[in-house]
């Protein structure tokens, strides 16, 4: 996936041939916030200026502006899952929650 950060903030950025424009999306929040630009340097420039003008909006408003992640996540998953996964995890001398973490960043690094 081609990404853009801001403030953190992540941006999907995809190409399209119809309009030949770059076109973005941020990522992992309910409002949908686009933009798109000829040019890299361009995008980059617009995406930037999205990302600022929702967060001066959402402060002449008085309302707090949604984060991609809050760093917290409930996950479901069956009772045996959940058991080899302690089993695993207090066998490495780790929390559940410190193992789930680790695996979880393991993931996403090697996605990026």
């Amino acid at each position: 996936m081609n990404s853009m950060n801001h403030q953190g903030y992540t941006a999907r950025i995809e190409y399209d041939e119809r309009d030949n424009i770059f076109v973005g999306r941020l990522l992992g929040i309910r409002a949908i916030i686009s933009f798109h630009g000829q040019t890299v340097k361009e995008l980059r420039k617009e995406f930037e200026h999205a990302v600022d003008d929702y967060l001066v909006e959402c402060s002449e408003k008085g309302v707090s502006p949604e984060r991609p992640a809050s760093g917290k996540l409930l996950l479901r998953v069956s009772p045996e899952v959940h058991g080899r996964a302690m089993v695993v995890a207090q066998a490495s001398g780790k929390s559940l929650n410190q193992w789930v973490a680790e695996v979880l960043e393991r993931a996403v690094t090697a996605e990026a």
